[in-house]
C-alpha cells in the first residue's frame, strides 16, 4: 500500500467529485475486515482514516458554513443553524456553534485552513491556533507546525508556554483572577458534573491534596484487589477535602503534613519587588505570579535556597528543617535555569511521574542528580523495557557503588545572603 504524499496542486474540484469520492470510500469501507490485513497494512489504513477523518471533518463545517450564511440550510426545515449542523455531526449545538466559529475565521487563517483540508491537523487543534493567533500575532505557521508533528495536549501546552510568556505577569494574574468560575449541572445518570477554573494559587494546592489522598486510597484499594479507577477515589478525595474528612491535614495518620505549593522566587527579584528576564518568579505547575503575590503566598512557608550558575544547581540549602532533602529539592524545581518544575524527560508529560535511574541501580547507578530523572509511567515502562532487552536489568551487582561526594559550594561561587524562616512558635502547652 502506497499513501499519497505529493503536495496538492491548487484546483477547483465540484461538489459532484466531492460526493462521488466519499461514496467510493465508503463503500470500501463497509468491506474492510483488519483481520484478513496485515498488521503493517493497517497501520496505513488508520494513518490515512485519521486524515480522512480530519479533512471531512473540516469539509463539513466549511460547507455547512457556507450554506447557513447563504440560508440554504432552512430549506432543510430547520431554522436554527447551528441545530442543523449539530445533526450532521451528531454533536451538540454548542459544539456546531463553536465549528461555525472557527470556519468564520479560516479564511484569515490559511495555513490553518490548508492543514485543516488536507488533514493534517484536526479541528480540535485548528480552534487552539485559531484562538492563539488572536492574541500572539504570527504564530500560526509555527503552531500548524507543533499540531502537525505532535497531539492536542502538546498544542495547548504550546500555546499555553507562549501565552504566559508574552504576557506581563501581572496582566496574566488579572486575567486569571477575572477567568476563575465554577458551575455544576446534572448528568443523565443524575450524577452532579462540576466545571471550573482557578487561579494557580489557588488550584495547584487544591489539587494537590486531592491527588495525594486519592493517590493513597487507590494504593490501599488495589492492595485489597480493588479495580476501581483512579478518577474514582479522586472524585471521594475531592468530597473529602472539601468536608475536612482528611487524614490528619491531607496526609495518612502520623505523618507530617506534605508540600501543596512550591514557589520558585529569584532572590534580587524577590527584594526589588518585581522580577526582570532571567528572574523566574513562578508556581510550579502553574506559571509566572507578581512577586508580591508570591509573598503572600510564602508568609508561612518552609526556605529553600538553591545556589546554581546558570548551568547547574551548586548547592541546595534548607531553612526552618529538622532534616535536608537537596537532592529532592534540585529535582523538584526542575531543569536549570527555567526552574520550570517536574516533567517527563521524554515526552514532557507533567502527570502521574516517577523517579528513574539512567544508569539502573542493577549496574550501580547512583541516586545522584547527574542520574535520577523524572518520567511519566508509560515512558518510565518503555525505558525499563529497553533496559531490560539490553541485559541492564540483570543481577544485581554484590558490591555497591561508593555514594557521590557531597555538593561543596565551588570557591568561585558568590556568596549570596539567603533570607532565613523564623523559628517555628513553641507548642501551645494547653
Amino acid at each position: 500500500m502506497v499513501m499519497d504524499t505529493e503536495p496538492r496542486v491548487a484546483r477547483v474540484v465540484e461538489a459532484a467529485q466531492v460526493v462521488d469520492a466519499a461514496e467510493a470510500f465508503l463503500w470500501a469501507v463497509s468491506g474492510f475486515d483488519p483481520a484478513q490485513v496485515a498488521p503493517l497494512d493497517c497501520i496505513v489504513v488508520s494513518e490515512t482514516a485519521a486524515r480522512v477523518e480530519k479533512a471531512a471533518e473540516a469539509l463539513r463545517l466549511l460547507a455547512g458554513s457556507r450554506a447557513i450564511r447563504a440560508g440554504a440550510h432552512k430549506e432543510m426545515g430547520v431554522a436554527d443553524p447551528a441545530t442543523w449542523l449539530a445533526r450532521q455531526g451528531g454533536t451538540t449545538g454548542r459544539e456546531a456553534r463553536q465549528g461555525l466559529e472557527l470556519a468564520g475565521t479560516l479564511d484569515a487563517l490559511p495555513k490553518t485552513k490548508e492543514a485543516l483540508l488536507e488533514g493534517a491537523v484536526s479541528v480540535a487543534q485548528a480552534k487552539e491556533i485559531a484562538n492563539a493567533a488572536s492574541e500572539l500575532a504570527g504564530t500560526e505557521e509555527e503552531l500548524v507546525e507543533v499540531a502537525k508533528a505532535g497531539d492536542l495536549t502538546r498544542l495547548r501546552d504550546e500555546v499555553r508556554e507562549r501565552r504566559l510568556s508574552s504576557t506581563p505577569v501581572g496582566d496574566l494574574h488579572r486575567r486569571q483572577l477575572a477567568a476563575r468560575r465554577f458551575r455544576h449541572f446534572r448528568d443523565g445518570l443524575g450524577m452532579v458534573r462540576i466545571e471550573g477554573a482557578l487561579p494557580p494559587e489557588t488550584g495547584i494546592p487544591l489539587v494537590t491534596r486531592i491527588e495525594r489522598e486519592a493517590a493513597r486510597a487507590h494504593k490501599e484499594a488495589k492492595r485489597h484487589g480493588s479495580r476501581a479507577p483512579f478518577e474514582a477515589y479522586a472524585a471521594d478525595a475531592l468530597v473529602a477535602v472539601c468536608t475536612g474528612r482528611e487524614d490528619g491535614a491531607g496526609t495518612a495518620k502520623g505523618r507530617r503534613p506534605s508540600t501543596e505549593l512550591v514557589i520558585v522566587c529569584d532572590l534580587y527579584a524577590w527584594r526589588r519587588g518585581h522580577a526582570h528576564e532571567g528572574e523566574p518568579c513562578q508556581l510550579l505547575g502553574g506559571g509566572p505570579v507578581p512577586v508580591d503575590v508570591a509573598k503572600a503566598l510564602a508568609d508561612d512557608a518552609f526556605v529553600k535556597a538553591i545556589l546554581h550558575d546558570g548551568k547547574a544547581v551548586l548547592e541546595v540549602a534548607h531553612f526552618g528543617r529538622r532534616y535536608t532533602a537537596a537532592l529532592r529539592t534540585a529535582l523538584d524545581v526542575g531543569p536549570v535555569p527555567a526552574f520550570s518544575g517536574r516533567a517527563c524527560a521524554r515526552c514532557g508529560r507533567t502527570f502521574g511521574l516517577e523517579r528513574d535511574h539512567e544508569v539502573p541501580i542493577a549496574q550501580n547507578g547512583p541516586t545522584s542528580y547527574g542520574n535520577v530523572q523524572d518520567l511519566c509511567y508509560p515512558c518510565h515502562a518503555e525505558k525499563t523495557e529497553q533496559d531490560r532487552k539490553a541485559g541492564r536489568l540483570g543481577p544485581r551487582a554484590k558490591a555497591r557503588a561508593p555514594a557521590p561526594p557531597p555538593w561543596t559550594r565551588p570557591p568561585t561561587a558568590p556568596d549570596l545572603p539567603i533570607p532565613t524562616a523564623p523559628d517555628p512558635p513553641a507548642p501551645d502547652p494547653r
